[in-house]
């Protein structure tokens, strides 16, 4: 006998899982960088930076192919880095301001 299969009450194509609900799922390099963030870890994320930035730099040197797609993609993931270190600094100047002496 066959059984029926569970149906999602919101109906087919309703997202499902860890991020349902959620309007979109954070991408791969905002889920590095928020853990970067929270670690405290300055060094991953200026790593993560550099080598974002000489990927960039050696895509735009290249021609004879359109790489405006990777290259607008790494831009995006520079820019997500140097939010992330933005709330890194925000952080530490926090902590430093209540810190006693």
């Amino acid at each position: 006998m066959r059984t029926a299969t569970p149906k999602c009450p919101a109906g087919v194509g309703a997202p499902r899982g860890l991020f349902a609900g959620t309007d979109i799922m954070p991408s791969a390099i905002e889920q590095i960088v928020d853990a970067y963030v929270r670690l405290k870890n300055r060094r991953g994320l200026d790593e993560l930076m550099m080598h974002r930035q000489r990927l960039a730099v050696d895509l735009k040197s290249r021609s004879g192919y359109d790489l405006s797609l990777p290259i607008g993609k790494l831009d995006e993931e520079i820019a997500i880095i140097e939010e992330g270190l933005s709330r890194l600094k925000a952080g530490s100047a926090d902590l430093g301001a209540t810190r006693p002496i």
